[in-house]
């Protein structure tokens, strides 16, 4: 198989095993089980488990007789087979994100209209900015294994642009605790934010961007986490410090999912792109066909394609989205 296939197919899920026997199967079936083992010199039990990993996900199609090698199935049928395998696997995981989102808001209102009960359940309402900030900062000083921390708007800063109050999520860092942050896509078109997440990837922080994120939270060490108000704007808001495991075992999960689907950006380098190159970027972010970009720039689609694919190169980044994000970090998209 030609190398970008195969790592088109391993992103998928195919290891080295299958896609070794896969492609024996493609060039034609061995005699037996064991012949294919000798042929690619594997144990015959990595060789059945790769043929159960390819018959279960429709890459092999049996073959009549006893004991007879399974045929290929064709690529093009395959690879389709196993994208739609993987967006099932999304599905059943967005869906249980939407699960968990729900009983973190259900017990949320429940603890909180009956807030003589809070303490003795592990959890504590906060109220007005300044305790909640400063809870928040004790929290964050406190950590000393790890932090994930979910960030979305509104945020319930001083600006009047609406931009959050700092955090100091580089300090944990520097104390050699891990720290990870999702933040959605829509906090990036604040003034100075992609610049402000690139400094702190530079400084160690891990980031990723997500989009529509189901809530915001401050997680410190998997012992307790931080709810900060959804309604930022509303003085009265309350928010939540839980430290009752059920709920710890709740919105665990509830990261780890939505940091799973994330997308991962690394800190901005230095330096200045060329004007078309910011013109094209800029396209890109806004959502333009490769056909549209290049009547815009007056050139040659295919002269567009391969800007594209020299500029993911140099941003070192996977997909277009993660290019746009990227260019934002770094200050390249035009106005």
């Amino acid at each position: 198989m030609r190398e970008e296939v195969q790592a088109q197919w391993r992103a998928l899920g195919l290891g080295e095993d299958e896609l070794r026997v896969y492609a024996a199967l493609l060039s034609g079936p061995a005699a037996s089980r064991a012949a294919l083992a000798r042929e690619l010199d594997l144990p015959a039990r990595r060789v059945a488990a790769a043929l159960a990993w390819l018959a279960e996900r429709g890459f092999t199609v049996p073959s009549a007789g006893r004991g007879a090698l399974p045929r290929a199935a064709a690529p093009a049928t395959a690879l389709r087979g196993l994208i739609h395998h993987h967006q099932a696997e999304l599905l059943v995981r967005s869906a249980a994100l939407e699960e968990l989102t729900g009983s973190v808001d259900r017990a949320s209102e429940q603890l909180l209209g009956d807030a003589h009960h809070v303490r003795a359940a592990g959890i504590e309402a906060i109220g007005g900015r300044e305790a909640i900030a400063q809870r928040a900062a004790g929290l964050l000083a406190s950590a000393r294994v790890e932090v994930a921390l979910l960030d979305r708007p509104p945020y319930a800063g001083s600006a009047p642009d609406g931009m959050p109050a700092p955090l100091d999520v580089a300090g944990p860092v520097r104390r050699g605790v891990q720290v990870r942050v999702v933040v959605d896509r829509e906090g990036l078109r604040y003034p100075g934010r992609a610049e402000g997440l690139a400094e702190l990837a530079a400084q160690g922080v891990q980031i990723r961007v997500g989009a529509d994120l189901p809530t915001k939270l401050i997680t410190v060490d998997r012992r307790v986490t931080l709810l900060p108000p959804t309604e930022a704007a509303d003085p009265t808001a309350r928010a939540l410090v839980v430290s009752d495991s059920l709920l710890g075992h709740t919105l665990t999960p509830l990261f780890e999912a939505v940091w799973e689907r994330a997308l991962p950006i690394g800190a901005a380098a230095h330096g200045e792109a060329a004007a078309e190159d910011r013109e094209l970027l800029t396209l890109l972010a806004a959502g333009l066909k490769d056909e549209a970009i290049a009547r815009r720039l007056g050139v040659h689609v295919h002269t567009v394609r391969r800007r594209i694919t020299r500029l993911m190169q140099m941003l070192n980044v996977e997909t277009r989205f993660q290019a746009g994000v990227q260019a934002t970090l770094r200050g390249w998209l035009t106005a």
